[in-house]
């Protein structure tokens, strides 16, 4: 990680979970770590959780990056305060339990607007910093085993998890195009799709509870591990498992 030192890395969805580990993470590598969320208050006190001699690289910014107008705002803070962008970990995301075919349509809306359209919006003013200065970034899409395939949920609860697995199907088709469009470009921006399994998350449908489980920490591990590669590695596609996982 020693290239990222001082550099500029933005984590959306920071306030919990994997964000949070993630930023955690980045601050403690010595990166000058952005988190965007809604719940801008946890952030700050993920903060005040740091030793002191860390918190001044962690910054908190309000950000519903389902809001094209919101992510401008934090992204036009970023470059006017802090010169731009290298890294990029596309985190945020949601998810409303119900059947695609019942759920109010505005809920399922906004899963596609946060999960797929979050990271359009969030990657496209990264990419923008990063080009403008002819540097070699990095972005991380947050992925899902469901961005892979759609499983049956566990016991017998009807499937339920609607628009998610067709908002990570999604982000599976933009790894793609973005490791085209990145290298049709001329840059070397790398891309990194993440796929997790099973993780102890607040968005985890409470009849997954029961099954074995990651934590946010591996998840942000192997996060840690693609952006430390070499500048001519580039870890397209990583699938992180609990051992025993029936999926």
């Amino acid at each position: 990680m020693e290239r990222w030192q001082d550099r500029v890395a933005v984590v959306t969805g920071a306030s919990s979970g994997i964000g949070a580990a993630v930023a955690k993470d980045l601050v403690r590598a010595g990166c000058i770590t952005v988190g965007l969320a809604r719940r801008v208050e946890r952030i700050e006190a993920l903060r005040d959780d740091l030793p002191e001699e860390q918190r001044e690289r962690l910054h908190a910014l309000s950000c519903d990056v389902g809001d094209a107008d919101s992510v401008k705002q934090a992204f036009d803070w970023i470059e006017t305060e802090l010169g731009g962008v290298d890294i990029l970990v596309n985190n945020a995301g949601t998810l409303h339990t119900g059947q695609l075919l019942t759920l109010e349509l505005e809920k399922l809306q906004q899963v596609l607007q946060v999960n797929l359209m979050g990271s359009v919006y969030c990657t496209r003013r990264a990419f923008k910093s990063m080009q403008e200065r002819d540097v070699a970034g990095h972005v991380v899409l947050i992925n899902s085993l469901t961005g892979q395939t759609v499983f049956n949920p566990p016991g017998d609860v009807a499937q339920n998890l609607n628009m998610y697995p067709l908002s990570k199907h999604g982000i599976t088709g933009m790894l793609e195009i973005l490791r085209q469009e990145f290298r049709d470009f001329k840059t070397q921006i790398k891309v990194t799709s993440i796929s997790p399994g099973v993780t102890r998350t607040e968005i985890l449908p409470d009849n997954f509870n029961a099954l074995y489980m990651l934590q946010p920490e591996d998840i942000s591990n192997g996060i840690m591990y693609a952006l430390a590669t070499p500048p001519h590695v580039q870890v397209h596609q990583l699938t992180i498992k609990p051992v025993g996982e029936p999926f």
